[in-house]
C-alpha cells in the first residue's frame, strides 16, 4: 500500500535529477500531505524526445468507466498481478512513469486500534522515484484526466514491520528502462527494495487527516 506522500523537492531540481522538461501545470512544492485524487509529479518518457516532468491525478481510472467514480479508487497497482488486469495491463507494458515524492507515510497500530503514522524516505536523503503506470482517461462529455496508480509489491524484511507491501522504489541507474527508453525487461524492476535503502520515524497523528497541511507532519516525535 502507499495512500499518502510528501514531496519536497523544488520542481528546477527534479527537472534536473531526472533530465526532464517541466510542464506549466506543475502542482506546488512543498506539499507534505499527499493524497489519493490530488495531482502528484510524474516523469515520463517520450520516445526519442526529452522527458517530460508533468501532472496527474493519482487515482487510475480505466478506459471503460463513463465516470472517475464509477468504480474502486486504483491507487496502487500490485506487481504481481499488474500485467494480466484489465485496467493495467497495457499501461504496464506502454505508458510507465516515476512519481517523485521525497517521502511516503505507512501506519501502524496501537493497542487501542489507533493508527500511528510513520514518515519513511530514502537513508541517503535523495528523492523517491515511485514506479507508476498512467494513462489518459476521457469522458464522454469530452472531459480528460492524465491519471496515474504506483505500483506496489511486498516490504523487504525490515519494512514488514510497520506494513506488508511498499511501493517499488526504481534506483537512477534504472530509470531508463523502467521509462521504456532502454528496450524490454522493466518487470525484473519490480521487486522490493534493498533491506539498507529506507529508514522511518513516528510522526505526529495530525496527518491522519487529508486536510492537515505544513513541514510540522514529517517532524520527528
Amino acid at each position: 500500500m502507499c495512500g499518502r506522500i510528501a514531496v519536497t523537492l523544488p520542481h528546477d531540481a527534479m527537472a534536473r535529477l531526472f533530465a526532464a522538461t517541466p510542464a506549466n501545470n506543475l502542482p506546488k512544492v512543498p506539499q507534505y500531505n499527499v493524497c489519493p485524487t490530488n495531482q502528484v509529479h510524474i516523469v515520463t518518457g517520450s520516445g526519442d524526445g526529452p522527458r517530460r516532468l508533468g501532472a496527474m491525478r493519482w487515482g487510475f481510472i480505466p478506459r471503460w468507466y463513463k465516470k472517475p467514480g464509477d468504480g474502486p479508487l486504483l491507487i496502487n497497482a500490485r506487481a504481481e498481478t499488474i500485467a494480466e488486469k484489465p485496467a493495467f495491463g497495457a499501461a504496464a507494458r506502454e505508458r510507465r512513469g516515476l512519481v517523485v515524492a521525497s517521502g511516503f507515510y505507512e501506519w501502524t497500530k496501537d493497542a487501542e486500534g489507533g493508527r500511528d503514522p510513520w514518515y519513511i524516505t530514502r537513508r541517503d536523503g535523495a528523492p523517491l522515484a515511485l514506479a507508476a503506470i498512467w494513462q489518459d482517461w476521457r469522458a464522454e462529455t469530452d472531459e480528460g484526466l492524465r491519471t496515474c496508480a504506483v505500483v506496489t509489491c511486498a516490504a523487504n524484511d525490515p519494512m514488514r514491520a510497520i506494513h506488508h507491501r511498499m511501493p517499488v522504489i526504481i534506483e537512477a541507474a534504472d530509470w531508463p528502462l523502467w521509462l521504456g527508453e532502454a528496450g524490454k525487461g522493466a518487470a525484473t524492476l519490480m521487486v522490493p527494495a534493498a533491506d539498507d535503502l529506507l529508514t522511518w520515524h513516528r510522526v505526529d497523528r495530525a496527518v491522519n487527516s487529508n486536510r492537515a497541511e505544513g513541514p510540522e507532519l514529517i517532524e520527528e516525535i
